[in-house]
């Protein structure tokens, strides 16, 4: 039990530079939120579903994370940070990393049945900081998400997936004020403006995140050398310029999709 427990501690140690010891990775959210929910996930599958709950709802509450005691975990899984979803019939491979602000969601289960709704990560996955996995995909082995992404549809083996596929979605009003929607997202009708000026934005955004990715890795690498030289400065102070271009273009991309036609809904008490 405690080789196990100490490889673990391990490999979350070679994905994180920052802890000086195994104690203080005993003090992760992402540490102790797995740890409730193996727990949690024994109870759940021994259909003591109410007890799986509680369980579910002390890590919640302890962690800022919320794993659904139903779904299925791998070896060496790591969430970095914390405020993580991750729902029901997610499955997580081995050795799979999460950085802070991941949710992996249900997509809208309009036959109103439940069934596999959530995402599959392969072994080897690398989920970047805010991205949201939705729907019953297969992020394949080795995968990278960037932070922010949006991911709806398979994800092949290797890939590295960067930028914002979601787009503003018009729901007529009388369709609001009617009906529930699961999940706040139709999927029944088309609902992507055609924007040049945001498919112009975007297209930036990938190279700037594709630009990021690749001066945080030598970023990191010189800190795993111990290398704090004018090189390394200047890698820190490229990654400033970076973000900073960064939060500019979500900015531009935010206003050009808030500038598109909308449907104004009041609601009167009555």
């Amino acid at each position: 039990m405690f080789d196990r427990l100490i490889a673990y501690l391990d490999s979350v140690h070679a994905r994180d530079p920052a802890p000086r010891s195994r104690w203080e990775i005993l003090l992760y959210p992402g540490v102790w939120a797995l740890g409730f929910h193996r727990l949690a996930h024994w109870l759940f599958v021994g259909e003591l579903y109410f007890l799986a709950r509680v369980v579910n709802h002390m890590a919640r509450f302890l962690t800022a994370i919320d794993i659904h005691p139903g779904a299925r975990i791998g070896r060496n899984f790591f969430i970095d940070h914390g405020f993580t979803v991750i729902g029901e019939t997610a499955e997580i491979g081995d050795n799979v990393t999460i950085y802070q602000c991941v949710t992996l969601g249900g997509s809208n289960p309009t036959n109103g049945k439940g069934g596999k709704r959530h995402p599959t990560l392969e072994d080897n996955v690398i989920i970047g900081s805010g991205a949201q996995i939705i729907g019953p995909i297969t992020v394949g082995e080795r995968a990278r998400v960037g932070a922010n992404a949006v991911v709806t549809d398979d994800v092949p083996e290797g890939a590295t997936m960067i930028g914002l596929k979601a787009r503003s979605t018009l729901v007529p009003a009388e369709t609001w004020l009617r009906e529930f929607i699961p999940y706040g997202t139709p999927c029944d009708e088309p609902c992507e403006p055609a924007t040049d000026r945001v498919d112009a934005l975007e297209s930036e955004l990938a190279d700037v995140n594709r630009a990021l990715w690749e001066v945080e890795d030598a970023l990191h690498a010189a800190e795993r050398r111990k290398v704090f030289d004018d090189a390394y400065v200047e890698l820190a102070r490229r990654v400033q310029k970076l973000n900073s271009r960064r939060c500019d273009l979500k900015a531009a991309i935010d206003a050009a999709l808030c500038a598109a036609e909308s449907v104004e809904v009041k609601i009167y008490g009555g």
